[in-house]
C-alpha cells in the first residue's frame, strides 16, 4: 500500500488543527472575550462617573465608577496572564504540523520527480516554517486582542449611544474598504520577495556545493555575477514591500481619526437635541481615542503586514506539498502500462530538461547511447547539469523535449520495479542508516549472504573500516560511532556493489575519497561489468572512462580523453586547472 499524499497546507489543515485541539481553541475564545472586558465597559464606565457622580454632586459615586474601570484593567491584565498559556498550546503543536506537512511534501514531490532545489526546500523547512510559527503566534497574541476589543468597543459604543454609533461606524468601515486593495498588492509583493528569497537561497547553496569547481574552472566571475543579481532581485522586493506598507500605514493612520472628527462634527446637534449627554460624549470620546482608533490603526497594520506575510508564505508552503505532476515509475496515460527494458542499454536523442516553465535549459539537445557495461565519466563546470544528467538516467524525471530509453523502452513508461532493481544512484552525500553494518550492506539485496558483503566491501575499499567498526554486527548510524564523509561515502560504494543493479550512477559518490581510494572504487566497479556512469570532480576519473563527456551547454562534446584534449577547448582548460592544482 503506497503511503498517503501530505496535506496540502491551507485553510483547510488549519481547520483541520483547530478541530483536533478544540479545547486550547474555545479557551482562547472565552478568555479573549473576558480579557475585552475593559474595551466593552471603559465609555459605560467613563459616562456614568460624569452623568451620575461629579456632574449630579455625587463625587463618591464618580470615584466608585472611575475604580470599577481600574478593577476593570486589573482583571484584563489577569485574564492576559491566564490566556498566554492556551496560546502556546496551539502555536507550538502548530510548528510540530508544518514541519511534518512541509518535511512529507518534500519527500512525496522527490519521489514524484519535482524540480524542487535542495536550498529552497531548506528554505521552507527553516525560514517559512518559523515564520509562520512566529506570525500566527503574533496574530494570535496581538490580532485577536485588537480585534476583539474593537468589536467590544462598538458594542459598547452602541449601548451607549446608538446615535453615535450610527455616525462613527461609517468611517471604520470606509478605511477597512480603502484597506483591502492595498493589502492585496502588498501579498503580490510579499510572495514575490519570497520568491527572491528562495532563489537567493538556491543559488548561495548551490555555490558552495560546487566551490572547487568554480575555482577549478574558473568560472568565479560568472557566479558571482548570478548570485549578485539574486541579491539585486531580493533588494527590490523587500524595497516594494516596504514602500507598499509604508503606505498601508499612511493610510490607515488618517482613516483612524476620521470617526473622532465626524463625532466632534456631529456632537453640538445631539447635545442641543438632548440625544446624548455630556457624560455620554466624555465616554464616547474614550471608546473611538482609547479604543477604536488605536485598535483600528493596530489591527490593520498587523493585518498589513504579519497577516499579509502569513498568507503569502501559507501560500508557498502549500504548493511545495501539492502532488508533483506524473513521473516514470507512476500510472502512465491511457493506452499505456508498465513495461520492463529488454536490457540496461541507456539511449538519449536530443533531450532537454529545464527546472520550471520558462527557466533557461540546462540540458539542451544531448544526445548519447550508453550500451550495456559501457563505462562513463561525465566533467563540466558546476551548474552545468552534471547531476541532473544522472537524475535523467535514472528514470527520476523525465525529459522535457527529446527521447530517452532504458533498453528501448521510454522513460515515461519503464515499470518502477524494474527500476528499483536495475538502477543505483549514488550522490555526494552519502547516507548510512541507524542499525548494523549488515542491514546498511544488504539494504538493496535483502538476502545476501555475508560472504558477498565481505567480498563487496574488499572491492570497493571498504574492508578495513568494516573492520574497524568491529565486523558485520556493529552498529552504524545514531547507535554507532561517528563517521567521517568518507567513510559514509565507502558504505554507501559497497552498498551498491553489492546489490543487483546493472546501471551504477556515481554522482561524484567518492569526492571525499583520496585520489588512490577513488581509483579503486571505480575499478571496482568497472570490473562488475556494469553499466558505470562516474560524475567527477577530479580529472582522474575521465583518464580510466573508455569515454568522457564534457557537459556545457553549446559546449557539450564526447569522446575519449585524447580527442577531447584536441576538439574541447573546456576539456582542455578543466585539464589544466586540475593539472595545476594537483602539482602545486
Amino acid at each position: 500500500m503506497s503511503e498517503a499524499a501530505p496535506r496540502p497546507i491551507d485553510r483547510h489543515l488549519f481547520a483541520g488543527f483547530l478541530r483536533q485541539h478544540r479545547k486550547a481553541a474555545v479557551a482562547v475564545a472565552g478568555w479573549s472575550l473576558l480579557e475585552a472586558v475593559p474595551a466593552l465597559a471603559s465609555g459605560l464606565l467613563v459616562a456614568a462617573a460624569l452623568d451620575r457622580g461629579f456632574l449630579a454632586g455625587r463625587p463618591a459615586e464618580g470615584f466608585f465608577w472611575i475604580g470599577l474601570l481600574g478593577a476593570a484593567m486589573v482583571f484584563r491584565a489577569l485574564m492576559t496572564r491566564t490566556l498566554t498559556p492556551w496560546l502556546g498550546r496551539i502555536v507550538e503543536p502548530l510548528r510540530d504540523e508544518l514541519v511534518t506537512a512541509v518535511a512529507a511534501g518534500a519527500v512525496h514531490r522527490a519521489a514524484a520527480g519535482a524540480r524542487d532545489t535542495a536550498g529552497a526546500g531548506v528554505a521552507r523547512l527553516t525560514v517559512q516554517v518559523e515564520s509562520v510559527r512566529a506570525l500566527v503566534s503574533a496574530l494570535l497574541r496581538s490580532a485577536r486582542q485588537l480585534g476583539v476589543s474593537l468589536l467590544m468597543a462598538f458594542v459598547g459604543l452602541a449601548a451607549l449611544s446608538a446615535p453615535v454609533a450610527a455616525v462613527t461606524l461609517p468611517p471604520v468601515l470606509l478605511t477597512l474598504l480603502l484597506c483591502a486593495p492595498r493589502l492585496r498588492a502588498l501579498a503580490r509583493r510579499q510572495r514575490r520577495q519570497l520568491r527572491a528569497e528562495e532563489a537567493l537561497t538556491a543559488a548561495a547553496g548551490e555555490t558552495f556545493d560546487g566551490i572547487r569547481d568554480v575555482v577549478a574552472c574558473g568560472a568565479r566571475d560568472r557566479v558571482a555575477d548570478v548570485l549578485s543579481a539574486r541579491i539585486t532581485d531580493h533588494r527590490d522586493a523587500v524595497r516594494a514591500v516596504a514602500r507598499t506598507a509604508s503606505a498601508n500605514t499612511l493610510l490607515v493612520s488618517l482613516g483612524s481619526h476620521l470617526p473622532l472628527l465626524v463625532l466632534l462634527l456631529a456632537a453640538p446637534r445631539l447635545l442641543d437635541r438632548g440625544a446624548l449627554s455630556v457624560g455620554e460624549l466624555l465616554g464616547a470620546t474614550s471608546y473611538l481615542v482609547g479604543g477604536v482608533a488605536p485598535a483600528l490603526r493596530a489591527l490593520v497594520s498587523v493585518l498589513g503586514s504579519w497577516g499579509v506575510q502569513l498568507a503569502t508564505v501559507l501560500g508557498r508552503l502549500s504548493r511545495s506539498t501539492l502532488p508533483a505532476r506524473r513521473t516514470p515509475g507512476q500510472a502512465p496515460g491511457p493506452g499505456a502500462s508498465p513495461r520492463p527494458p529488454r536490457s540496461p542499454d541507456l539511449s538519449l536523442v536530443n533531450v532537454g530538461y529545464a527546472y520550471g516553465p520558462g527557466a533557461a535549459p540546462v540540458i539542451d539537445g544531448l544526445s548519447l547511447d550508453l550500451p550495456a557495461g559501457s563505462h562513463l565519466t561525465v566533467v563540466g563546470p558546476s551548474g552545468a547539469g552534471k547531476s541532473t544528467l544522472t537524475t535523467l538516467l535514472a528514470g527520476l524525471a523525465e525529459p522535457d523535449s527529446g527521447r530517452l530509453t532504458l533498453g528501448g523502452v521510454p522513460v515515461t513508461e519503464v515499470d518502477r520495479a524494474w527500476l528499483h532493481r536495475a538502477v543505483t544512484l549514488i550522490p555526494q552525500e552519502a547516507y548510512v542508516f541507524t542499525g548494523t553494518v549488515r542491514d546498511n550492506l544488504r539494504y538493496l539485496r535483502p538476502r545476501a549472504r555475508d560472504a558477498d558483503l565481505l567480498a563487496s566491501a574488499t572491492a570497493v575499499g571498504a574492508r578495513a573500516l568494516v573492520d574497524r567498526l568491529g565486523g558485520l554486527d556493529a552498529p552504524v548510524g545514531l547507535d554507532g560511532p561517528p563517521l567521517s564523509s568518507g567513510e559514509r561515502q565507502l558504505v554507501a560504494l559497497a552498498r551498491a556493489h553489492v546489490s543487483p543493479a546493472s546501471i551504477v550512477l556515481l554522482d561524484e559518490a567518492c569526492c571525499h575519497l583520496d585520489p588512490a581510494a577513488e581509483e579503486r572504487a571505480e575499478r571496482a566497479f568497472a570490473a562488475r561489468g556494469t553499466t558505470l556512469v562516474v560524475v567527477a570532480h577530479r580529472i582522474s576519473s575521465a583518464l580510466r572512462a573508455p569515454r568522457v563527456l564534457v557537459l556545457d551547454g553549446e559546449r557539450t562534446a564526447i569522446g575519449t580523453h585524447a580527442q577531447l584534449l584536441d576538439g574541447s577547448p573546456l576539456y582542455a582548460d578543466l585539464v589544466g586547472h586540475w593539472v595545476a592544482a594537483t602539482t602545486a
